[in-house]
């Protein structure tokens, strides 16, 4: 009888500190926001998140790539932050990718298409090095020569950069032309045209109203309408288990523990001297 009840009381032991270890990890569990990405985007991912109370943590990869790990319940909140800061960066294309030697011969048409293409990536690389740049874009045309007494086509080049709200590039508009026109064979200052546009700063309303709609439950984000019924579901999980520790801890010490003999019952029992 003592035997089984130990058995039974340690099963349920077991049982409780297993849902415990289960709720600990529900509330600490963490996802991967990023895979593998190189170190340096890594540490800009890991800064922007950081830099809104994000908790982030990098994770070792394959290759010298390494991962970013967020909490599950701010994904959310951390792909918008990504997304108004221009992150993960855009992979651009070098020219030696481009031009990789894959055993067929090309056509002067196509290694004039590969041309343009590994201008145009080379100097969107580059001028999304500039601060608050988040996506840059160059459109080349290299000259065509025209027919006999006509005259041919010049080059021409547009560039368009996005960037962040607060950042003023016209100032940097000249050194810009100069670089694309420098970057491209017969191409002038006057016949490169660069166009900025600014990313839509969110409206202070827009932030308030949705701080409204949101609460924290137990560090989750979880909206307002929910709040309540969430932190009512948690505390109660939480009082169950205390109950049930506490009837278990009850349990061992009437039936498990060894008990003290009664003296005077033993001194009743026991026959005259």
């Amino acid at each position: 009888m003592m035997g089984s009840s130990a058995m039974t009381i340690s099963k349920c032991l077991r049982l409780a500190l297993a849902c415990l270890c289960m709720t600990l990890a529900a509330c600490g569990a963490r996802v991967d926001l990023m895979g593998s990405i190189p170190e340096d985007e890594a540490n800009d991912v890991l800064s922007a998140l950081l830099k809104e109370s994000i908790s982030a943590e990098k994770t070792s990869g394959k290759e010298g790539m390494v991962g970013v790990r967020v909490n599950a319940d701010q994904v959310g909140r951390a792909l918008e932050i990504l997304r108004a800061n221009g992150l993960p960066r855009e992979r651009f294309a070098g020219m030696g990718q481009v031009f990789k030697k894959d055993g067929l011969i090309s056509s002067p048409v196509e290694e004039r298409a590969r041309y343009i293409y590994a201008l145009s990536q080379e100097l969107g690389n580059t001028l999304s090095k500039i601060d608050g740049v988040l996506t840059a874009r160059v459109h080349v045309v290299l000259p065509e020569r025209g027919a006999v007494g006509e005259a041919g086509t010049p080059s021409t080049a547009a560039v368009f950069i996005k960037h962040q709200d607060g950042y003023n590039l016209e100032i940097i508009q000249p050194q810009i032309r100069k670089l694309v026109t420098n970057s491209i064979p017969g191409l002038t200052t006057d016949r490169v045209s660069v166009i900025f546009v600014a990313s839509q700063a969110r409206e202070q309303a827009d932030e308030s109203k949705a701080s409204e709609q949101h609460a924290q439950v137990w560090g989750m984000d979880v909206s307002r309408a929910n709040a309540a019924t969430l932190s009512t579901v948690l505390w109660s999980l939480v009082a169950l288990l205390v109950a049930a520790l506490a009837a278990v801890g009850f349990l061992a010490w009437k039936y498990a523990l060894p008990r003290k003999p009664d003296t005077a019952a033993v001194s009743a029992t026991a026959p005259a001297a």
